[in-house]
């Protein structure tokens, strides 16, 4: 078993504002490098921030110019890196809530959200989800948010050989406790390792509860985030020892 490093970026995102968000993304990315991880996860749609009435006009292709900064630096830092936003499709009109994973060898993979929650569908098409990716000997799966309330969804990610669920949310307080022990039970019942990068901030009219974490596989909480704000949550694997720490951010607009 390698040693890993790996992080959610709890991120405040500024509404509708693409090319803030970018910068602000890029200042995360550099910051994460410092504390050498090897995998970045953002929130749902964290370069748009939660807003499916804007989605229409924020919609990016995946080969869209004003993302290359965010894959040169991926491969630039060796750091893998897992952003969020609303994705059209040039086949259709459709537009899909997705994660562009930006690798350190410089590719580039795609995954969509499969499960819509309810009023999703109004904005949203349901998307068809994603191949795992590999960081040395580790698998990790892929969720966006209504993803994982299914648990067929993890159970589907552990059968397949992942030893690490890793979910982009938009979590609300109200949500949060139920939400938070889906996911630990994942870990517990999985045997899985359970990344979680939540909003630090309100988005799209919710109140975001922050608290991202990570659960080892057991079930044993390693780390999280203590509330809201911009932060990194860092779980490392040491000698097969998963450890935590957070990291508070400053980012600058």
């Amino acid at each position: 078993m390698t040693d890993l490093a790996i992080c959610a970026a709890q991120y405040c995102s500024i509404a509708g504002d693409l090319d803030a968000n970018l910068d602000r993304h890029l200042q995360v990315m550099r910051l994460a490098a410092e504390q050498r991880i090897d995998f970045l996860l953002f929130p749902e749609l964290s370069l748009t921030g939660y807003e499916p009435s804007l989605a229409q006009g924020l919609a990016q292709t995946v080969d869209a110019a004003r993302l290359q900064p965010l894959r040169e630096l991926a491969r630039q830092l060796r750091m893998t890196t897992l952003v969020g936003l609303p994705l059209r499709t040039q086949a259709s009109d459709a537009i899909l809530i997705g994660a562009l994973l930006f690798g350190a060898d410089g590719a580039q993979r795609v995954y969509t959200k499969q499960h819509l929650h309810a009023g999703e569908e109004q904005v949203f098409s349901p998307g068809t989800g994603g191949a795992p990716l590999h960081i040395g000997d580790e698998r990790i799966a892929l969720s966006i948010c209504a993803d994982f309330t299914h648990a067929s969804h993890a159970r589907a990610a552990a059968e397949d050989g992942a030893g690490i669920y890793a979910t982009s949310v938009l979590i609300s307080e109200n949500g949060y406790p139920h939400d938070s022990e889906l996911l630990k039970g994942y870990a517990s019942e999985l045997a899985l390792g359970v990344l979680m990068a939540n909003h630090g901030g309100p988005s799209g009219g919710w109140a975001c509860a922050g608290r991202s974490a990570f659960w080892a596989p057991g079930g044993r909480l390693v780390v999280s985030a203590t509330g809201t704000g911009d932060c990194l949550v860092i779980a490392r694997r040491r000698q097969g020892i998963w450890q935590g720490q957070t990291v508070a951010l400053s980012l600058g607009d």
